[in-house]
């Protein structure tokens, strides 16, 4: 018997596999659960190097893309009091990136701490502004707030 979290999986995988089919871009889903997500790894062995880079488009804005159409749709009427949050990744993307969210984090921490200055980080989407905060949250010295609107919202990293 599928447990909610199984079919809640599962059906992650089934919507992502449909769009990949209606996008004329067939492939297997590999899903995990995470800590704070269910990961959806778009599986490669069959795409050529054109359609992963359709799929992942310029700075990932594809895959971002997918992975919020793919969150909104598989939300709609959850009604859990927390979403769901489903990543999709594909050629390694969110790896990389997320080491890059690291490393722009404290770089941007120890900016601040040298400098006693804030320090903004634009061009970040909403997920990639949470991983920051996520990154800083355990620094007694620092703090980090979003500012502006969108598409011009910017994470500030600066001394508590």
């Amino acid at each position: 018997m599928l447990t909610m979290k199984d079919s809640q999986m599962q059906r992650g995988q089934q919507w992502l596999e449909e769009f990949l089919t209606l996008s004329a871009i067939p492939s297997k889903v590999v899903c995990e659960q995470q800590a704070d997500c269910y990961w959806m790894t778009i599986d490669e062995s069959n795409l050529t190097p054109e359609q992963i880079a359709i799929l992942v488009g310029p700075n990932g804005d594809v895959l971002d893309a997918i992975q919020y159409i793919c969150n909104t749709v598989l939300n709609i009427a959850h009604e859990v009091e927390e979403p769901i949050a489903y990543t999709v990744e594909l050629n390694g993307y969110r790896i990389r990136r997320q080491e890059e969210l690291r490393s722009m984090a404290e770089y941007s921490a120890q900016q601040a701490r040298m400098t006693g200055v804030e320090v903004e980080l634009k061009s970040l989407s909403s997920s990639e502004r949470r991983q920051v905060h996520g990154f800083l949250s355990e620094s007694e010295d620092i703090e980090t707030y979003s500012q502006g609107q969108e598409p011009d919202r910017r994470l500030v990293v600066r001394l508590r």
